[in-house]
């Protein structure tokens, strides 16, 4: 479980993503059935050349908004916004005037260009950031009802080793609508700068 008084914001919601993007892997591989394509994702496999990448999923939230899952990130795209790419370690938000990739991103190298929204763009941002946080808890909620809170809790037994922080099954939903609070209540912090080392979770 997550020590909150020795790390920073922006570790905890790098180490809440992390783990999220485990779940996603997981999720992938159920017994029962690829869980994410039966919510509806796309999914994508890697051309002969590229067998050593794993397969891009991608949802269509919306007629305008799309959701693609990686193992090094999560990207939003918002035909009215732009683009939003969180990378999985670091949890830096970084924006782009694409609203759409060019090609499945097999790798971060077939990525476009992200950097970190300038002021103008950061409301705008924010507004994608947070859109993407709560589809991530809402995702959880449904697999909480859906499949139950033990398949949930079977999927991170694995993660759980001892040497990762953790999150418990039943916290993960309200862990991301923390994490959405803290970044409404201050998205400068997120969004224009990054995160004093000692900004501790509070």
């Amino acid at each position: 479980m997550i020590d909150e008084h020795c790390i920073t914001r922006q570790q905890w919601a790098a180490d809440l993503l992390s783990q999220q993007v485990w779940c996603w892997g997981q999720d992938v591989k159920r017994p029962d059935g690829n869980w994410l394509t039966e919510t509806g994702f796309l999914r994508k496999k890697p051309p002969e050349n590229r067998k050593d990448c794993s397969s891009v999923y991608t949802l269509e939230i919306s007629t305008t908004t799309r959701i693609v899952l990686r193992g090094f990130g999560v990207f939003i795209g918002d035909d009215s916004t732009g683009g939003l790419f969180v990378e999985r370690y670091g949890f830096t938000p970084k924006f782009s005037t694409k609203t759409k990739l060019d090609c499945p991103p097999w790798s971060d190298k077939d990525m476009p260009l992200f950097e970190r929204p300038l002021p103008d763009q950061r409301y705008g941002c924010m507004l994608l950031l947070l859109r993407l946080l709560d589809w991530i808890r809402q995702y959880e909620t449904d697999v909480a009802t859906k499949l139950g809170i033990d398949y949930r809790r079977q999927t991170l037994i694995q993660w759980n080793n001892g040497k990762r922080r953790f999150i418990p099954a039943e916290q993960i939903g309200s862990a991301w609508r923390r994490l959405s609070h803290m970044i409404a209540a201050d998205p400068l912090t997120w969004l224009g700068r990054r995160v004093p080392t000692n900004d501790t979770v509070q």
